[in-house]
């Protein structure tokens, strides 16, 4: 039988996808951009015909019908990382939440800690090969449909084909729903003053030649907008989104000085618009890789002047960094804040930072400093004192690599905001740091 054969021979209906889907499983459900909307409706509708069904994610775009209160005791999601479509639920423990780095996600599959019944993926089409791409995201999906029991793919010619480590054979698919609708779109972030200025600090640490972590938000955003003038610019990253095409178009960002995927942007997925899914179709400038190696700090460190952009919820007067909860209200993930922090730390010029808005501003509420004394109690420290080198908010540059606690304190209060620094420095002699 040649690969046609099975094509034809495997193409099912979604509600025959869902049916297949039976009680007491687990189930991977690829994430970002390239939720399989078609099969998870289809499950969703028929959700009362099947018991703890458990759902394993991570980010996902759009409505997820598949956590509201009356699919309790049918679907449960476990995720790996909290976006903001599922936070409400894990945080009335209607979901679960693993905490986990996203390098070392793609093992738990694998090695059978967290075994899987079924992957639930979307796809390109098949080239003439056989072969289909994961398309936007790759980094956790290519693992999970490698480690499940089964693979149940909706087939989208909405989903870009993209190269790297990025494909699937039609063989190893046990179930095809073809679908064809567009790809969920995210645009690039708002910017302000404050914004404006974070993104001025950060520019003017990055080289010429450095290898970026680029993300998606303002700061990021803003961030690549400051780099026209620029030269031979790389991208090692976990994620991007619009911002880096006109980099590229303007050959900033070229990879002629990358030490490793020479000439190439590599990243685990994508989340941006329809104009980024055009940039990346079939373009060889961009490799999508799983996450256990693209963020490897030890395969991270080994690009020249690797430059890492993460933000945080608050961070003390000591560098600790609170990146995925409120207290203890889990809000987020650790995600690759601490793969490329590392990484960046342990590559040659390398420059990790850590960049977020000094206070915290909510209509109704008194203004609050994100740079703390103590963090909340419960808070998570993603990001120990001991990885951190730069914290920067718009009040400048806290340089604290191979500072004393003292130095520390004093250049995070320098970069507080001011109507805070008084209380922050009484404080800070209170518990004997100055």
């Amino acid at each position: 039988m040649n690969w046609l054969e099975m094509y034809r021979d495997r193409v099912k209906t979604a509600p025959e996808a869902a049916k297949s889907i039976a009680s007491h499983t687990r189930l991977f459900l690829t994430g970002n951009c390239s939720v399989p909307q078609t099969i998870l409706a289809a499950l969703v509708e028929r959700a009362a015909q099947v018991e703890n069904v458990e759902i394993v994610q991570l980010l996902t775009i759009g409505s997820a019908d598949y956590v509201a209160p009356e699919m309790a005791g049918h679907l449960r999601v476990n995720t790996l990382f909290i976006s903001d479509n599922v936070r409400p639920a894990v945080n009335d423990r209607r979901a679960d939440f693993t905490p986990c780095f996203l390098s070392e996600i793609p093992n738990l599959f694998r090695s059978g800690k967290l075994p899987l019944d079924a992957a639930l993926i979307q796809v390109s089409p098949p080239d003439e090969h056989g072969f289909c791409s994961f398309g936007v995201e790759v980094g956790c999906t290519k693992p999970a449909a490698q480690a499940a029991r089964r693979v149940i793919a909706e087939i989208n010619p909405a989903m870009p084909r993209t190269m790297g480590d990025s494909f699937i054979h039609v063989s190893k698919l046990d179930t095809i729903v073809l679908a064809d609708y567009p790809l969920p779109e995210v645009s690039m972030a708002s910017t302000d003053p404050i914004t404006e200025r974070i993104a001025d600090h950060v520019a003017s640490l990055i080289p010429d030649g450095a290898t970026l972590q680029t993300g998606i938000g303002a700061v990021p955003d803003a961030v690549l907008k400051r780099l026209v003038n620029h030269r031979d610019l790389g991208v090692h990253t976990e994620l991007f989104s619009d911002g880096v095409i006109d980099l590229v178009n303007r050959g900033v960002i070229n990879g002629e000085r990358k030490t490793i995927h020479n000439g190439k942007m590599v990243a685990g997925f994508m989340i941006g618009t329809q104009r980024l899914y055009d940039f990346v179709h079939d373009n060889p400038i961009v490799e999508l890789h799983p996450t256990d190696y693209v963020n490897d700090p030890f395969v991270i460190a080994q690009n020249h002047a690797q430059v890492a952009i993460n933000s945080a919820i608050e961070v003390d007067i000591t560098g600790q960094v609170c990146a995925d909860s409120i207290g203890t209200r889990l809000y987020s993930g650790a995600g690759g804040q601490v793969d490329f922090i590392y990484g960046a730390s342990r590559s040659k010029g390398g420059i990790p930072i850590i960049a977020l808005p000094s206070t915290l501003h909510r209509k109704g509420h008194p203004p609050v400093s994100r740079i703390v004394p103590t963090l909340k109690v419960g808070a998570g420290v993603v990001t120990s004192r001991n990885h951190v080198h730069y914290v920067i908010t718009e009040h400048g540059i806290a340089d604290l690599y191979g500072k004393t606690i003292a130095q520390r304190v004093e250049a995070l209060i320098q970069v507080a905001g001011p109507e805070f620094r008084d209380d922050l420095t009484a404080q800070a002699r209170e518990m004997r740091y100055l």
